[in-house]
């Protein structure tokens, strides 16, 4: 068996944190069901209870998926296998097969650079719209980029919670990605490129500007769940080192 890694901790408190600046919280039995706020443009879901030591059982994850359907919001749950092992046989036994992720991290001591095609974006700017269009193109494997309304999120990049890095050819923005910085700890989520400009390194250059643009916030545990191995490829290219597996269970209304 192989020894706890504390940085585990970190990101499991780090996973707590994050969802309540836009978020109410339940607790549905061992779980904490995340529901977001109106127009903040994200969606939540259920994670074990930070600190929790009870085993999961097939009638918990039942309890927390129909309270989820009652809210009216979706029925997702979230964890790390390693923190919490007795969730996974708890879903399949309930008749559910979550997808598993690799969960990478970035040691402080890995220098990285920000790349010269891409920049931090700024709240207000126009290219916050479309790089978010762009990460959901990009994400559902089209060319096709339409601004996304962003919600929220520019009142959390002000307050220091958000960062959204886009990838330039020229004046084309051809990629982008954010993370979220709380304290020392940073997540980085939805880096997407659009089919038409990937393999000319928009996705290395996003998330190479996302690690220095967090570390220069005082971060110094950047993490990610890469959404396949080609992904986890990618950032391990950067220096990112698989630590754990992350698991989410997502059902189709």
């Amino acid at each position: 068996m192989h020894a706890h890694d504390p940085r585990l901790d970190r990101i499991e408190a780090y996973y707590d944190c994050v969802p309540r600046a836009v978020s109410t919280t339940e607790e549905v039995g061992p779980f904490t069901l995340f529901v977001a706020e109106e127009g903040t443009g994200w969606q939540f879901y259920a994670r074990p209870r930070r600190g929790g030591t009870a085993a999961f059982t097939p009638e918990d994850v039942g309890r927390v998926l129909e309270r989820q359907q009652a809210l009216g919001v979706p029925r997702a749950v979230e964890w790390v296998d390693e923190v919490t092992p007795s969730l996974l046989p708890a879903v399949r036994a309930a008749g559910f097969e979550p997808r598993c992720y690799p969960l990478l991290v970035l040691s402080a001591d890995v220098p990285v650079s920000a790349d010269p095609r891409a920049r931090p974006l700024r709240p207000a700017e126009p290219h916050l719209s479309l790089a978010l269009g762009s990460v959901s193109a990009g994400f559902a494997g089209r060319d096709d980029v339409s601004p996304r309304d962003p919600g929220r999120q520019p009142q959390l990049m002000e307050d220091g919670k958000l960062v959204v890095v886009a990838s330039f050819d020229g004046d084309r923005l051809c990629g982008a990605g954010s993370a979220a910085p709380r304290g020392d700890v940073a997540e980085l989520m939805g880096i997407a490129v659009p089919p038409r400009h990937r393999g000319r390194g928009h996705g290395t250059a996003v998330t190479r500007t996302l690690v220095a643009t967090c570390r220069e916030r005082g971060v110094d545990l950047v993490f990610l769940s890469a959404g396949s191995d080609a992904a986890a490829q990618i950032y391990r290219r950067v220096g990112f080192v698989d630590i754990a597996t992350a698991c989410i269970l997502e059902l189709e209304d």
